[in-house]
C-alpha cells in the first residue's frame, strides 16, 4: 500500500459519504426535479474527482441541451463529463445493481438500458425523447461498451433516433486520458474486458498526474440517426488521433 492510494482511498470514502449528506440538503430546500439531480450528480463528481487527483482540461463549449455522444473508456468519463456539465446518462442496467455507485447514479437522474430486452430499448426511448425537452443534455455512450482506447467502435444508432426525429441537437464529445508518468499508458487506466471494478479502482487511486481532455463538437441537426452515428464517430476519432499524435511529438522531443 503506498501513502498516495491510503491517502486518497480515505478522501475517497468521506467524500462518498458527504455526497449523500449533501442530497438531503438539496432535498430539504424543495421537490428533487430531474435539473436539480443531475445538478446535485454534477457536485458529487467534482468532489470525487478531487479526491481522487482527477483534472480536467476542457476544449469546445459544453452543450445546455439536446443530445451529447461521446466514446467511452471507463466509469471514469461519468464523473470526469458530470463535473464539467450537468447532464442524464444511459447507462446498462447492470450499474444499477452496483453498490453505491448505481443508487448514486439513479438518484442522479440516469437512465437504465437493459440491452437484452427490445422493451428496455423501447422505453428508454421514450424517456430520451422526453428528456430532451428539458434544458439538460442527455449524455449517450453509442459504442455500447467502454473499451482500452485503441479506436472508437462503431456506433450504435437506435438510442440517437430520438434526437433526430425530434430535431433535437446532436453534440459529439471526446474523452481522453494523459498521464505524466510515461511508464503509464492511456490504456491502463480505461475499464475494459473482464478487469475487475475494486482491482482498476485501486490502480487509479495510485496514479500521479492522472488529468483528462474532453473535447465538444458543434451542436447539429441531423437527417437520420445513421448518418448521427458515423459523422459523430468520425469527429471524435478525428480528435483522438490528433491528441495522440500530439502526444507522441511531445515525447519524441523529451
Amino acid at each position: 500500500m503506498t501513502p498516495r492510494r491510503i491517502r486518497r482511498a480515505v478522501a475517497l470514502a468521506f467524500v462518498l459519504a458527504s455526497c449523500i449528506l449533501r442530497y438531503w440538503l438539496v432535498r430539504l430546500r424543495g421537490p428533487m426535479t430531474l435539473e436539480r439531480r443531475a445538478k446535485w450528480l454534477q457536485a458529487s463528481a467534482r468532489s470525487i474527482l478531487i479526491s481522487l487527483g482527477i483534472e480536467s482540461q476542457v476544449e469546445g463549449e459544453p452543450p445546455a441541451c439536446g443530445l451529447v455522444v461521446a466514446n467511452h473508456l471507463s466509469y471514469l468519463d461519468i464523473l470526469i463529463i458530470s463535473a464539467v456539465m450537468p447532464c442524464f446518462f444511459v447507462a446498462k442496467m447492470e450499474i444499477d445493481r452496483w453498490p453505491y455507485f448505481g443508487k448514486a447514479a439513479r438518484t442522479g437522474g440516469t437512465i437504465f438500458l437493459d440491452r437484452s430486452s427490445r422493451a428496455s430499448a423501447m422505453s428508454v426511448a421514450e424517456q430520451i425523447t422526453e428528456r430532451l425537452q428539458l434544458p439538460v443534455p442527455v449524455l449517450l455512450f453509442p459504442e455500447g461498451t467502454s473499451t482500452d482506447g485503441a479506436q472508437v467502435l462503431r456506433f450504435h444508432s437506435r438510442l440517437i433516433d430520438p434526437a433526430t426525429a425530434a430535431g433535437a441537437p446532436i453534440t459529439a464529445a471526446a474523452i481522453r486520458y494523459v498521464v505524466e508518468d510515461g511508464d503509464v499508458e492511456e490504456r491502463e487506466l480505461c475499464w475494459y474486458g473482464d478487469e475487475l471494478f475494486p482491482t482498476h479502482l485501486w490502480k487509479v487511486l495510485g496514479v500521479a498526474g492522472f488529468s483528462a481532455r474532453l473535447w465538444f463538437g458543434e451542436p447539429r441537426i441531423y437527417s437520420s440517426r445513421r448518418v448521427a452515428a458515423d459523422m459523430t464517430r468520425a469527429e471524435i476519432t478525428a480528435w483522438r488521433e490528433a491528441g495522440a499524435l500530439a502526444l507522441e511529438t511531445v515525447h519524441a522531443a523529451d
